[in-house]
């Protein structure tokens, strides 16, 4: 079972799973700076930069993986 669970996480289908989750969890975050913003926290602000600093890494890595597996045309096209 442990090993079918790696192995769809090195699959097409596995990435494009985890690119949405990465991509769902940008809307919590820009709620976080919205309200940072609003009550004018700047501490928070700076942990919701953080965080879509670490999102777009996140899809960035996943990006190239999909691009590793051969379907490099995915996003563009």
């Amino acid at each position: 079972m442990t090993k079918k669970a790696k192995n769809f996480k090195k699959s097409k289908s596995g990435l494009y799973l985890s690119m949405g989750s990465t991509a769902f969890g940008a809307i919590s975050v820009a709620k976080q700076a919205k309200l940072a913003r609003k009550e004018n926290d700047t501490l928070r602000l700076i942990d919701a930069a953080v965080s879509a600093a670490a999102i777009v890494t996140g899809l960035a890595i996943l990006y190239r993986e999909l691009k590793r597996l051969g379907d490099d045309d995915v996003l563009l096209g």
